[in-house]
């Protein structure tokens, strides 16, 4: 975009600024008229005919002012000196001109201006008295510099203008990237959730169901059990997307539901057991630590509870969670290998790598790799602040 051009004008725009140009022609035509009547000099046909044709010329010029400044400035200026009435047209286009706020320009067109006036004056006999000719230049340098003054004041402020429209749409540029990004980081916590709700649920009710695939030796009454555990894992499933759905079409005042913390781990322990998962669950933490490492802490022990009734059905599973206050909690999961081979259900990949970012937002590590027993282990320490101490700092 090139900024030398200013916009265009609109048709009344542009008619009342050639009308203003022409009314200060004017009284410099009609004064050269009365003073060559005064003094019985005769205005002649060029001042009825001529002076006028040159002035409209000129006028018509300046509809192109805009477009090639310096061109028809500088052709108003070299034509006013044959036309008193077109000296309006000639302040316009110096006028015009400044806006750009050129220096080498405006001194080149507003010399030919003030040379200019000092022919247009000489084109009619009229009789100056002594010492004239330096009033003559000190009023036509005088309505130049008015008329430069004027334009770079209306340049300055288009400059300004322009600046400020800019810095408004950049600001709203950012501010639409803001919301986007907003909507992404949005977008992807609910994908966590949403994760972190089902896929326990579905593993655990993906490993019942394999059992009951691959088992024809159990009794009518472990069948029904397993059946009941499919069904109130899939009922449990529903519901809490329910929960997570609710959410997203949830006044934005409405506070969300809370979520698990650690005092849901035994009854997470409880759920696993229940659908067939051999699990144990080892405890010697001193205090209760903030909600967002207790949610932290139960979003670790969930996503190693799912990848091993993913990934190693029938495996044993060793929760051990220790810490005290102003030190670390240390949250570990630890299956040993498979002793059955169902079908893997499908995974997403996003398990760890989300529960990794919750990690590192808490402040804290996490670690995961296979064991010498072809087991798994999965590790997290996450940072656990004294309250007390914060208190009295």
């Amino acid at each position: 975009m090139n900024t030398d051009v200013a916009p265009r004008l609109g048709w009344w725009q542009q008619t009342w600024r050639l009308a203003a140009a022409a009314a200060v022609g004017i009284p410099a035509w009609l004064s050269t008229g009365a003073v060559l009547h005064w003094q019985a000099a005769g205005t002649g046909s060029w001042f009825v005919t001529g002076d006028p044709m040159v002035a409209l010329g000129c006028l018509t010029a300046l509809l192109w002012r805009r477009r090639f400044p310096l061109v028809v400035a500088m052709t108003v200026a070299i034509a006013s000196t044959t036309s008193t009435l077109a000296t309006g047209a000639a302040l316009l286009a110096l006028a015009s001109l400044s806006t750009r706020r050129r220096p080498v320009e405006i001194g080149v067109v507003g010399l030919a201006y003030v040379t200019a006036s000092q022919f247009a004056i000489g084109l009619y006999p009229v009789q100056s008295p002594p010492g004239s000719l330096w009033f003559q230049l000190a009023f036509s340098a005088l309505t130049a510099g008015i008329a430069v003054a004027v334009g770079m004041a209306i340049g300055a402020r288009r400059v300004e203008v322009r600046s400020l429209r800019e810095r408004a749409e950049s600001a709203e540029r950012e501010q639409t990237a803001r919301a986007a990004q907003a909507r992404a980081l949005e977008r992807n916590r609910i994908a966590r959730e949403m994760h972190d709700v089902l896929a326990h649920r579905i593993s655990l009710v993906a490993m019942q169901a394999g059992v009951l695939d691959h088992r024809s030796d159990l009794a009518a009454e472990e069948n029904r059990v397993l059946v009941r555990g499919i069904a109130d894992g899939s009922h449990q499933a529903l519901e809490e997307l329910r929960d997570v759905l609710g959410v997203l079409r949830a006044d934005p005042g409405r506070p969300e539901p809370p979520q698990p913390s650690l005092d849901r781990i035994p009854d997470l322990v409880t759920d696993a057991r229940t659908s067939g998962l051999d699990v144990t669950l080892t405890t010697t933490m001193t205090g209760t630590p903030s909600d967002v490492v207790g949610r932290t802490c139960y979003r670790v022990v969930q996503e190693g509870l799912t990848n091993a009734a993913k990934h190693a059905p029938g495996a044993r599973i060793h929760i051990a969670l220790d810490g005290t206050a102003g030190d670390q909690l240390h949250v570990s999961v630890h299956n040993s290998a498979a002793t059955t081979r169902n079908a893997q259900p499908p995974a997403s990949g996003f398990g760890l790598l989300g529960l990794t970012e919750r990690v590192d937002l808490a402040g804290g590590k996490l670690d995961h790799h296979p064991t010498p027993d072809d087991g798994y282990l999965l590790t997290a320490q996450l940072p656990w602040p004294d309250p007390t101490h914060e208190k009295r700092t």
